[in-house]
């Protein structure tokens, strides 16, 4: 059996919630995007977003993500999802568990988004935490209505949605199973197991084929007339008047 060999591209920190493999045989590189984004070395580092730049730029070609987090600090996400979209190659997402929050931000940069039938996308409005007077207060309301209309941009791009829409979807909270993300727009198509689908080409589909070309043949070719069998009437007559005399 043959045997891929996956290298662990070398990190510039060491507390990160992302992770690059690299396939040596075909050169493929794979992100696993797992956990609260930014929860801790975003800040703790000033050069992580450099550092994440550097990674995702280090090589060519098309990648894959797998995504499977709660989400986490909406500026973070952004840079990532600038990245994303900044990147030449192919960007194919795979959430495998879970994209909510800033997570599902980042999501909309995939080239294609797919999801596990079992994972789930949640969109909501931004949050933050603050102290002060009625006019501090102001201040952030006003933030956070700026910042929901840079997510809306995000999800308007992917989705085709009207900003109004999107704007209720995200007043409401709402969590999306993968059928109803593909309905929105959200995500492209169902994470599919390639082993069934091989089989399923290789055998059913190939027997099914088969089955309705001979039917068709069977109508459209003339059926040749029965081939005659067994001894000519004039022959027989020969016989019989020989037995007579």
């Amino acid at each position: 059996m043959k045997q891929t060999t996956q290298t662990e591209i070398p990190q510039l920190s060491k507390n990160k919630f992302w992770n690059w493999v690299k396939d040596e045989e075909s050169g493929t590189r794979t992100l696993y995007l797992n956990g609260v984004i930014a929860e801790e070395s975003w800040f703790d580092d000033d050069v992580t977003p450099k550092a994440f730049k550097a990674e995702l730029f280090s090589g060519s070609g098309d990648v894959t993500i797998w995504l499977n987090s709660p989400g986490g600090d909406c500026i973070a996400a952004s840079q990532i999802y600038a990245m994303l979209m900044d990147y030449k190659g192919n960007v194919t997402v795979k959430i495998d568990g879970i994209a909510a929050s800033a997570a599902s931000v980042i999501a909309m940069a995939g080239t294609t988004v797919l999801m596990a039938p079992t994972a789930l996308m949640m969109i909501h409005n931004p949050l933050t935490m603050a102290i002060g007077d009625s006019e501090e207060m102001q201040k952030a309301i006003a933030m956070l209505d700026e910042v929901k209309e840079s997510i809306i941009n995000a999800y308007e791009i992917k989705t085709g949605m009207s900003r109004s829409k999107i704007s209720h979807l995200m007043d409401a909270e709402t969590w999306l199973n993968a059928n109803k993300a593909i309905e929105l727009g959200f995500a492209d198509s169902i994470l599919e197991d390639e082993k069934k689908r091989v089989q399923s080409d290789d055998i059913t589909y190939a027997f099914s084929r088969r089955a309705v070309t001979n039917s068709l043949l069977n109508k459209i070719i003339p059926k040749k007339p029965p081939v005659k069998t067994g001894t000519p009437i004039d022959t027989l007559e020969k016989r019989l008047s020989l037995i007579s005399h």
